[in-house]
């Protein structure tokens, strides 16, 4: 079971040291969210916390690289935009193109990420749809399995994070939970 107290607590600002790791926490912990909800067939919920946990580790991952982000901006409105919009809102209007941002410095991958974690965002709202009119997925079991499979990326993400950011032992025990419920993760999804 993971504990969710972690999401009540307010979030440091982004301009804090410690707003990378409360945000990275956050993923963790959503991420855990969602496998508990597949776990329970609970799947457009699971979707729901799938997403919040991508977007809860891009905001992570621009906060980190907000400078280099910012001098490769083409105007001062777009690094204000950055650091005032981006960082602390992630819009999910621009999750792709920021995830495009961040793999043009080296994290590979990400943008294919952020596509499956917008179309669990589609799943979350419209549910199974045989026509794939509305969302990617035609059954709850391929979106559960898109679910398990941003889970495990999240994880994978954060820990490719240790010796890059502040690592508490909070972030650590819920990284270790995650990937002990991925272990653990079975049926028919």
């Amino acid at each position: 079971m993971v504990s969710v107290e972690v999401l009540d607590r307010p979030l440091p600002k982004p301009s804090h040291a410690a707003y990378v790791e409360a945000r990275l926490l956050e993923a963790l912990t959503e991420a855990g969210l969602a496998l508990e909800f597949l776990g329970r067939g609970i799947v457009r919920n699971a979707a729901c916390k799938a997403f919040q946990a991508w977007k809860a580790l891009l905001a992570a991952l621009l906060r980190l690289e907000l400078d280099r982000l910012k001098a490769l901006a083409k105007s001062e409105e777009e690094r204000r935009w950055l650091e005032s919009t981006a960082v602390p809102k992630v819009p999910t209007t621009r999750m792709f193109s920021l995830s495009l941002m961040l793999e043009g410095l080296g994290y590979g991958g990400l943008s294919a990420w952020t596509e499956r974690a917008l179309n669990i965002h589609d799943y979350q709202y419209h549910g199974p749809d045989p026509d794939m009119a509305l969302s990617k997925y035609r059954s709850k079991e391929e979106a559960a399995r898109a679910i398990l499979a941003l889970a495990a990326e999240v994880a994978e993400r954060v820990g490719a994070l240790r010796g890059r950011v502040k690592w508490s032992d909070d972030v650590e025990k819920a990284l270790e939970a995650l990937r002990s419920s991925l272990s653990a993760a079975s049926g028919p999804f």
